[in-house]
């Protein structure tokens, strides 16, 4: 008789099966699952299988991130790290001690900062000089569609009055059309095309610090939505077929190659020579992202209508589709010909709009070819598309953490949206009443990558910890089964790994322990919840 290497007894087990949701034991062979049940698989117990008493804990399938940029977000944990307050006054002060402790780099840079710090979301280059102002400084905000620099940093890239601004980005000015050192979007390229170029151990170094953090986090499997250079990272692909050939990548990673917007069709070949090149054992570069639009904090995402300014009046502006949208349908319909999965930044409704009229240009030329699109972000979806996702199999990667009531929301975005469009965001409830498939990440290190975090939000609508009682849109809340399915088989689904996601028979063994029973405890504390262990392949990868 065959005996375990792993067993889980005395439940609760949640199995994301639809079949049977919930169990008490759990027993693996090798690296993959032997059987799901109750006492019976007790009998699985063999002299030298370990086994782990659950009493009081939850077992699930090990969590996975739809949007993830794992090799940036580990480089940054390296660098100047603005990520833990909001004072102008801390910010500076960090700056500070780094750029001490750090005199050897030639340039400072880091991020994490937020938008809701400074007036209008828009710091200078002045209060930079006043800590730095012999080296460069080039500081991401938190949800890296912006960058803080100083005067140094835009005099090395000549960047004056007269620099006009480029196609898919904003240089914000002084009173005199002088850079006032904040740079929007793709102006950002401006500086960051200076910045040293990481070598690629250092870029090694960063996706396994990342890795270690993640599994941490229970997280088992990720999407990185960035393979390519862009905003002064260089391409992290070689740093993970690096980790995959040597064995010290131990999630399983799909990488989504990236899309330049500067370019049209000619890029398709290079995209199928680097997925040969790129992909190998846990790693594969099977997708590709398009990013559609920016954010709404600096009304560079895509809308069907005008922003509205400080009065309540329309504006000129309804924001930038980055890619042209009659070209994005001919691109995506070249793409799908070619197996590629397309995974589409679509924040605003009318990017969402244009992604979802490009794959139905692409079912309407090849037919239904099952490669898993999705589109990331939905911050506005407008109510006419929501049936459109279940029609066109377009799967709904969901970053839960920002739908709620925070400063940026309620006083960069909802002012400027209006509240009819206002109501429209995140419409994680709606999207699942109106059929379709979700998946969840969390854009980390734009966001925590913390899956709890972002549960307890999607259930919830407000943020851990929140003082706050007002809940952001209550309609659109998640019921807890629903969320935890959307960080498990709903992303293991958009990841291709379909052995995954779900604890079932003959599935790989990819699991994460819980200290407490979050089905059955209060919907406000699921995010006191913490991890005990991390398994991939029936292999230990983390333990608290």
């Amino acid at each position: 008789m065959v005996t375990a290497d792993l067993v889980f007894t005395r439940g609760p087990v949640f199995t994301a099966d639809p079949a049977r949701t919930r169990a008490t034991s759990l027993a693996v062979v090798g690296e993959r699952i032997a059987a799901v049940g109750h006492d019976e698989v007790r009998d699985l117990v063999g002299p030298a299988t370990e086994v782990v008493d659950l009493t009081g804990k939850l077992l699930l399938p090990g969590f996975q991130d739809a949007h993830v940029h794992a090799v940036s977000g580990g480089k940054e944990l390296a660098e100047c790290d603005l990520a833990g307050t909001v004072g102008v006054r801390e910010y500076l002060e960090l700056v500070r001690r780094y750029a001490d402790a750090h005199p050897d780099r030639a340039w400072i840079t880091g991020g994490g900062w937020s938008m809701e710090s400074f007036d209008g979301g828009l710091p200078t280059r002045q209060l930079l000089d006043s800590v730095v102002p012999d080296r460069p400084v080039l500081l991401s905000n938190r949800d890296h569609h912006g960058a803080w620099v100083n005067t140094r940093a835009l005099e090395l890239a000549g960047l004056t009055a007269d620099t006009p601004d480029p196609a898919d980005g904003r240089i914000e000015r002084e009173a005199d059309g002088s850079p006032s050192g904040m740079l929007q979007e793709g102006a950002i390229e401006l500086v960051a095309r200076l910045l040293p170029e990481t070598t690629p151990e250092e870029r090694l170094a960063a996706l396994l610090r990342a890795q270690t953090l993640l599994h941490s986090l229970g997280i088992t499997a990720w999407q990185d939505a960035l393979l390519g250079s862009f905003g002064g990272m260089t391409d992290p692909s070689e740093a993970y077929r690096t980790a995959a050939d040597d064995g010290s990548l131990t999630a399983r990673v799909t990488g989504a190659l990236w899309w330049d917007r500067e370019r049209g069709a000619e890029q398709i070949p290079e995209l199928v020579a680097r997925r040969e090149k790129w992909s190998g054992g846990r790693f594969r570069a099977g997708s590709v992202k398009i990013m559609q639009d920016g954010i709404a904090e600096n009304f560079t995402a895509a809308l069907t209508s005008p922003y509205l300014d400080g009065c309540g009046c329309a504006t000129a502006n309804s924001g930038l589709s980055f890619v042209e949208p009659e070209a994005l349908r001919g691109y995506v319909t070249e793409l799908d010909a070619l197996d590629f999965q397309v995974h589409f930044h679509a924040l605003g409704d009318r990017a969402v709009r244009e992604a979802l009229d490009a794959l139905e240009a692409a079912i309407a030329a090849n037919g239904r070819r099952g490669n898993r699109h999705h589109l990331a972000h939905l911050q506005v979806v407008h109510p006419a598309d929501l049936k459109r996702f279940a029609v066109l199999g377009a799967i709904a990667n969901i970053q839960p953490l920002w739908a709620a009531h925070e400063p940026q929301m309620d006083e960069l975005t909802i002012p400027f949206l209006g509240p009819e469009r206002a109501s429209w965001q995140y419409p994680f409830g709606d999207l699942v009443r109106a059929g379709a498939t979700l998946a969840a990440g969390s854009d980390w290190p734009v966001s925590s990558p913390d899956p709890i975090e972002g549960i307890h939000v999607a259930v919830n609508r407000r943020e851990p910890g929140a003082t706050e009682e007002r809940v952001f849109f209550p309609e659109q809340r998640l019921d807890l089964s629903t969320a935890l399915a959307a960080y498990t088989a709903g992303t293991a689904h958009v990841n291709g790994l379909d052995d995954t996601g779900s604890l079932r028979p003959g599935h790989l063994a990819d699991l994460v322990v819980l200290d407490r029973d979050v089905l059955t405890g209060p919907p406000e504390e699921i995010a006191e919840a913490r991890v005990e262990r991390t398994y991939v392949g029936g292999r230990l990868v983390h333990s608290a």
